[in-house]
């Protein structure tokens, strides 16, 4: 039997005892543990559920969650996140991809990651490693830069195939577009982001 994959949910799927970001971000800041409650009980689903799209494995994720909210902990104060969801996503994700790293993947089955690096290898420049430098300051803000140049719909297929790591087959799904004309669009956006680095200086071969 496929295991059941956790679904990603946003803040409109909350119940309504839940607070909001500011009250939580003001727990970490008078050092509440209530905060990590309240971290979990918002985020808990959606944190799991980018770690688990990178390891493929429920307990796996679930270390990763709870190394986050660790994080968070030692991280707030001093940093006071513009958006909670963002912050927390960043750091669960890079906590697994760490992870994934230092696992067999071929003991593992395989999976998304390393496909999903080699897509990105065409439009990341030649001279950096795609994991050191995806989320690397300057690059994240050309690629920020770049994204809100292209079409709402262009950007949610690529957010979900390189920041939640879809496999194409789901994205497919869940947007309700062809397998080849989905390929086509993600080749033709990592071909403009080629284009755009190449132009700010960045050797990619």
């Amino acid at each position: 039997m496929e295991r059941k994959k956790p679904k990603i949910i946003d803040d409109s799927e909350k119940s309504s005892d839940v607070m909001d970001d500011l009250e939580i971000i003001h727990l970490y800041w008078i050092r509440s543990e209530t905060a990590l409650s309240e971290t979990e009980k918002k985020y808990g689903r959606y944190c799991t559920s980018i770690a688990y799209r990178i390891l493929n494995d429920l307990e796996d994720s679930k270390e990763c969650v709870n190394d986050t909210w660790l994080h968070a902990w030692t991280s707030i104060p001093p940093k006071r996140p513009n958006l909670l969801s963002v912050f927390l996503g960043r750091i669960v994700r890079n906590l697994s991809l760490n992870r994934y790293e230092k696992q067999n993947a071929k003991k593992r089955g395989g999976g998304e990651i390393p496909v999903i690096l080699d897509e990105l290898e065409e439009c990341i420049p030649s001279d950096m490693n795609v994991e050191q430098t995806v989320d690397a300051k300057q690059l994240t803000n050309l690629i920020n830069q770049f994204l809100t140049s292209i079409p709402e719909e262009k950007r949610k297929l690529f957010v979900l195939r390189y920041w939640y790591l879809y496999p194409v087959k789901e994205i497919v799904k869940i947007q309700n577009i062809n397998e080849g004309k989905l390929k086509m669009c993600l080749f033709r956006i990592r071909q403009q982001l080629k284009e755009m680095l190449e132009s700010e200086g960045y050797n990619i071969q």
